[in-house]
């Protein structure tokens, strides 16, 4: 009956972002339907609310950045990423003063960036893959809307930002793109995790949402127009102009089925995503902001949702 299927449909909480897009044209086609699951989307804004519902079995699902899902994490509850949803390919970035040539040179300068946030943990894994911490630059802790536009505005050296903020600030005299997401693959991804109860009492059902993701990208292949008036229309907000949810896109990569396989790697030989993982544990760790011990990538990623 209507009323059982009610009951079981699990509810996936996300963000307004385009990476999430594909989920409306699989509720609008009947993907999700036809592939047993009934998924329930809503958009939460705020990641500590969407986290606390997760672990608190509010909310079955959660898609946001990978590096974030470790910070949130309690003990005895593990969480498990089951799928991939979109790589930002240049969304993201670092704009600098033209004076600063690499990520090296950000040594005392002052840097605009989010606190907890992924714009945190990318300035930190770049900081690091230069040899350097945190501790070494003058961290200016805004949103990355406010941080775009305080360096728009020449008020600090360097910004950790996102489109349009990103090329906002690079079309200035004083600026540049020092780093962009798109020479750093896998370190900004967009997830889909849930708890490992629900992996194991819902595998069915969270296999069909796997199935019914790779039939939306179909789609937007195929349909593009239909597609992206589709996604604007679900995801809504400063998202909800067909056009701007393009334009949006078009700094991210969705991810197949195909994709995920090689990101997720395997045990033997872990790909990119579990190394993003091992880096935000690491990262976040040292930051003080991960809470169970002895967390490893390894524990975390399913890749039996994939098959």
């Amino acid at each position: 009956s209507m009323a059982t299927a009610q009951a079981e449909a699990l509810k996936l909480a996300h963000s307004t972002w385009v990476g999430y897009g594909p989920f409306y044209i699989a509720q609008a086609k009947g993907y999700f339907e036809q592939e047993g699951v009934e998924i329930e989307l809503s958009v939460m804004e705020n990641t500590p609310l969407k986290m606390g519902a997760l672990m608190a079995g509010r909310v079955d699902i959660v898609a946001s950045t990978a590096d974030e899902f470790p910070t949130y994490m309690r003990d005895g509850k593990p969480l498990r990423y089951i799928l991939a949803v979109d790589n930002s390919n240049g969304g993201d970035g670092v704009v600098s003063q033209k004076d600063i040539l690499t990520v090296a040179d950000l040594k005392g300068r002052s840097v605009a960036f989010e606190e907890g946030s992924v714009s945190q943990f990318f300035i930190n894994a770049l900081l690091h893959k230069a040899g350097l911490t945190q501790d070494d630059i003058k961290m200016i802790n805004m949103t990355a809307t406010d941080a775009g536009v305080a360096f728009a505005a020449n008020r600090v050296d360097a910004a950790v930002t996102w489109e349009p903020h990103l090329s906002q600030g690079a079309s200035m005299e004083h600026g540049k793109i020092l780093v962009s997401s798109a020479e750093t693959p896998g370190l900004i991804v967009d997830v889909v995790a849930v708890l490992g109860s629900t992996a194991v009492e819902h595998e069915a059902e969270l296999k069909g949402l796997v199935r019914a993701w790779q039939r939306a990208l179909n789609f937007l292949q195929s349909n593009p127009d239909e597609a992206y008036q589709i996604m604007a229309d679900g995801v809504g907000g400063w998202l909800e102009d067909p056009d701007e949810f393009k334009a949006a896109a078009s700094g991210i990569e969705y991810l197949s089925i195909a994709k995920n396989i090689e990101m997720f790697g395997t045990p033997e030989a872990p790909g990119v995503l579990s190394q993003t993982i091992e880096n935000a544990i690491d990262i976040w760790g040292s930051l003080g902001r991960i809470k169970v011990a002895d967390l490893k990538a390894s524990d975390l990623v399913d890749t039996s949702f994939l098959n």
